[in-house]
């Protein structure tokens, strides 16, 4: 039986670990992101429908990846600070992690393995984001081209 998705340990960008058993019951978005990165302006909408949603249960998870053309080369201290005076985000930012390849981190590995992309599951750029329930069940995923305000319908089935 694949584990639970709130049996996965992360880590802050601070250091300290935690399960995800902690946004139980919660309806979460998951994103890999790069302060570098092309995409970057969906920092911005992504804290937007955080502060639209998170007092009825949305929390946004950012996970920063340096596997895509070095776009995230910050410490994951600097990261957060640039997250913050640059796009103003306030949702959980992690530790920075690798998505595809031999240290692939947990959670990407049940992440796509409970919802596969078109023709693999490989993570084909930063802000590749999914969509999990309130059960802990990834109910979409979403390439980094899509906008964020392209989940809002399928957010609002949820909380």
């Amino acid at each position: 039986m694949t584990q639970s998705i709130y049996d996965i340990e992360v880590k802050k960008n601070t250091g300290e670990t935690y399960k995800l058993d902690e946004y139980k019951g919660k309806v979460m978005v998951i994103v890999n992101t790069a302060t570098k990165c092309g995409l970057k302006g969906q920092f911005e909408d992504l804290e937007e429908i955080y502060q639209q949603y998170k007092d009825q249960g949305l929390v946004i998870l950012g996970f920063p990846c340096n596997q895509f053309a070095n776009q995230e080369p910050e410490t994951d201290d600097t990261v957060a600070q640039t997250c913050k005076i640059n796009f103003g985000v306030t949702f959980p930012l992690h530790a920075k992690i690798d998505v595809n390849g031999k240290n692939e981190h947990p959670l990407f590995t049940h992440l796509k393995e409970q919802q596969n992309g078109l023709f693999n599951s490989k993570i084909k750029w930063n802000f590749t984001k999914f969509l999990i329930d309130r059960e802990g069940n990834v109910v979409k995923r979403y390439a980094p081209k899509d906008k964020p305000e392209k989940m809002i319908p399928e957010i609002e089935k949820l909380i």
